[in-house]
């Protein structure tokens, strides 16, 4: 029988936001490694973002591994108003994937990404 649990992140301490200092998307933060095995088990992943600074800032992200086709970016719009920006949508990862994220030059420490996981384990 499958279970579901709702997890933190794990390169969350007690679920607060991961500041994001990594500069290069190869040597980004680690935000989630997935569940293992990559049968019926997967980990639904939630992101977001808190740009701390008023000027917008840019976001990478590399879902699983480095190449071009799992590389996602955004521009997470200034502090204010914009509170949190949704980055990952429930996205699904499984097979101890690490999902990581970087910003660009001089823009390290002021994005921190918040979330949460849903793991199904079969």
């Amino acid at each position: 029988m499958a279970t579901y649990s709702k997890i933190l992140l794990s390169g969350s301490t007690d679920g607060q936001g991961i500041s994001i200092t990594g500069i290069a998307p190869t040597l980004g933060n680690t935000l989630h490694t997935a569940v293992t095995g990559a049968a019926a088990s997967l980990d639904e992943v939630w992101l977001y973002a808190y740009n701390t600074v008023t000027s917008p800032r840019e976001l990478t992200i590399l879902w699983g591994v480095s190449d071009a086709g799992s590389r996602f970016t955004y521009t997470v719009t200034a502090a204010q108003p914009a509170g949190l920006y949704l980055i990952s949508p429930g996205l699904p990862i499984r097979n101890a994937k690490v999902i990581k994220a970087s910003v660009t030059t001089g823009a390290a420490g002021n994005i921190s990404i918040f979330g949460w996981v849903n793991r199904l384990v079969s």
